[in-house]
């Protein structure tokens, strides 16, 4: 009897014991279709988070876990990649900017182009803390990623060093090659930004001062990111009818740099060339195929976002930006330019690409010189509502500066072309956006991703829900390095989605751009929920990622 008394102690000893376990997750998905980001096939299985990391997956109906998320009827997926996210400048001075990208399905974002936070100098510094009113500095990426973990950010940021930013340092704007000694003082910086973390060399090919970089100036440069095994990133130096051409030096720079080579948003702009899309992307295929490791991003719009003063040409920049400017009030110098920008066509002429219609370009942002009531209207709306000439209109908005459009330039079928290359993934072009503290933006920075899925894959079929995945998160982490994002599989970090294919939607237009996406209704960073049920929580867990050069 004592026998038996002694064994049934032991045995509400154990049950006792095995309630006051800790629960073997912190987080079970439970009964979602899962697209792993692979590109095959997809299956039914449960997905189960520990300690920031995939643990499980499979049937995980036995075990315990502090939060469950039942997802049946929806789709599980890796957590989505942007691969030109803009600056990460906003998530420094405001955590709510992370929305813009989380509630489109965004749980990384790589961050720079001609332009990077770093490295920067007293000068360059100066006018990052006017325009953004930051009130601390910094000079290189060992300072800036600090301050920026330090802040805490909702999505993982992965950083380049600007091509141009290491220019402006080191020759300031102005139109000047490098000498020996300051080319190679170039190579430091970029050294250095690689070193401190940075995934590769951007460069933005048509923008004042990076435009005025030679293909050998970047070569050079682009082998100081080879060394730290990075990653050579361009907006091409032309996107209409010298986009082949543009294509050809990227792939240049590459083979002679050693380096592989990504395009960003891949486009052949004016409806004259909208044709060499089909051969642009057989041109990057060759060079795949010869053993360079090229790829492309594109955003699903058929209109871009520039700076207005972009429609003149850059040779007048060369001795800066405020020098020309100054010049822009004088009727002599508006008539030439007027002059050249109808009739020339051996640059990036938007107006050409716009079909010189100043009613196809729309304002998407101005400066504190410009009535913000402008925002939304077109050029020609602009000029018809002052009672002046398009053309004045035009040039009193490049003279006041900080001006944005939203130029129509593509078309749908080279969009649906570039989707279906297996080479090509996406991006939104731009900065992490609090709706309550912008005017305006391109619709890309609120529902890139969420059109990819609505307009694209359910409305379109021009791809399938599982490829575009692959193309949202596999895809890019591969090209970024990151070994352990972009799949759902035991032992990768735990960035994860949960929604329902078929009302996932943007709500961001270019009349209303300002509006969050809907039907994400999980987002799940680094094993921490920061969307849950469709609304935010506020967590705060993304990772500042540093590239780690091989030893």
């Amino acid at each position: 009897m004592n026998r038996r008394c002694d064994t049934i102690v032991s045995l509400l000893a154990v049950i006792a014991l095995s309630s006051c376990a800790p629960p073997s997750y912190d987080l079970i998905v439970a009964g979602g279709l899962v697209f792993d980001g692979s590109g095959g096939l997809e299956y039914t299985a449960d997905v189960g988070i520990r300690d920031g990391d995939i643990t499980a997956v499979g049937d995980l109906s036995g075990e315990s876990s502090r939060r469950s998320i039942r997802a049946d009827g929806m789709v599980v997926t890796p957590g989505f990649i942007d691969m030109m996210g803009g600056s990460s400048l906003p998530l420094l001075l405001d955590a709510v900017s992370a929305q813009s990208k989380l509630r489109q399905g965004i749980t990384t974002a790589m961050m720079g182009e001609g332009g990077s936070p770093a490295p920067q100098d007293e000068r360059t510094m100066q006018e990052v803390q006017e325009q953004f009113n930051v009130d601390t500095s910094w000079t290189t990426y060992g300072e800036y990623l600090p301050l920026l973990e330090g802040k805490g950010v909702g999505l993982n940021v992965v950083h380049n060093v600007g091509a141009a930013q290491v220019r402006r340092l080191v020759l300031g704007d102005v139109d000047q090659e490098p000498d020996a000694e300051q080319l190679s003082r170039m190579k430091e910086l970029v050294a250095q930004a690689m070193e401190q973390g940075a995934v590769g060399l951007s460069s933005a090919l048509i923008y004042p001062p990076g435009s005025y970089a030679t293909t050998d100036e970047l070569v050079e440069l682009a082998r100081a990111a080879a060394a730290s095994g990075g990653v050579y990133f361009t907006h091409l130096r032309n996107e209409s009818g010298q986009v082949l051409e543009a294509i050809e030096e990227a792939v240049r720079i590459g083979r002679e740099a050693e380096i592989p080579v990504h395009v960003y948003h891949l486009k052949a702009a004016g409806q004259e060339n909208w044709h060499l899309m089909t051969d642009a992307l057989r041109l990057i295929e060759d060079a795949r195929s010869s053993g360079l490791a090229i790829t492309a991003d594109i955003y699903p719009y058929v209109r871009n976002g520039i700076g207005l003063g972009s429609f003149i040409h850059p040779r007048h920049y060369a001795r800066g930006e405020d020098v020309f400017l100054e010049t822009l009030g004088r009727v002599d110098v508006r008539r030439q330019l007027r002059r050249e920008i109808e009739a020339t066509s051996d640059w990036e002429n938007w107006y050409r690409h716009v079909g010189f219609n100043w009613d196809n370009v729309l304002i998407a942002r101005v400066g504190p010189d410009t009535d913000s009531a402008f925002v939304g209207l077109s050029v020609q709306q602009v000029a018809d509502l002052r009672g002046v000439d398009s053309w004045q209109a035009f040039f009193d908005l490049v003279q006041a500066g900080r001006v944005s459009v939203n130029p129509l330039s593509m078309n749908e079928e080279q969009k649906h072309q570039a989707m279906r290359a297996p080479f090509v993934c996406f991006d939104t072009d731009a900065s992490p956006t609090n709706p309550d503290s912008v005017a305006s933006a391109h619709p890309r920075a609120f529902g890139s991703f969420t059109r990819v899925l609505a307009k694209y894959v359910r409305e379109e079929g021009v791809i399938g829900l599982g490829e575009a995945v692959r193309k949202l998160t596999s895809l890019p982490a591969t090209l970024l390095g990151l070994a352990d994002r972009g799949r759902i599989a035991v032992g990768m970090r735990a960035d994860l989605l949960v929604f329902d294919p078929n009302t996932v939607q943007d709500r961001a237009t270019f009349t209303d751009p300002l509006q969050y996406s809907e039907g994400i209704d999980y987002v799940v960073v680094n094993g921490e929920l920061v969307i849950d049920g469709g609304n935010a929580t506020g967590a705060l867990p993304g990772e500042v990622t540093r590239h780690r050069p091989p030893r």
